[in-house]
């Protein structure tokens, strides 16, 4: 049985490539059938945002990438809580579904769940 991956992504979409690199470890993950999940914290909650102008920042848009986690079969999303809170962000705004929003005491129990886990 392949183990289990949980991604979990904490920088904006536009401090680097390290948001694309998550994105694209998860949907090569997912086109291979390997159990995944992704988990949103502190500023990789912006990346859930909608209509972004990555170009403003020559910078490519990762909209597409969120959408298509749905189709490689990533469907465990989560962002934290907190995170959003913090930068005023509410869940019914982001443009990710479906996505579990998670207390900072779930958390670690949700990490607990995956056999190993990347954090980007």
């Amino acid at each position: 049985m392949p183990k289990s991956l949980l991604i979990i992504s904490r920088q904006s979409p536009w401090s680097g490539p390290s948001a694309r690199e998550a994105l694209d470890i998860a949907l090569a993950g997912g086109a291979f059938d390997l159990p995944l999940g992704m988990l949103f914290m502190d500023d990789g909650v912006l990346q859930l945002m909608p209509s972004q102008r990555a170009g403003a920042l020559q910078q490519k848009d990762i909209t597409a990438n969120l959408q298509a986690l749905s189709m490689f079969g990533v469907e465990d999303l989560f962002a934290c809580h907190t995170s959003l809170a913090e930068r005023g962000l509410s869940p019914t705004e982001l443009s990710v579904e479906p996505l579990q929003v998670l207390r900072d005491q779930d958390i670690a129990a949700l990490i607990d769940r995956y056999d190993q886990v990347i954090t980007i």
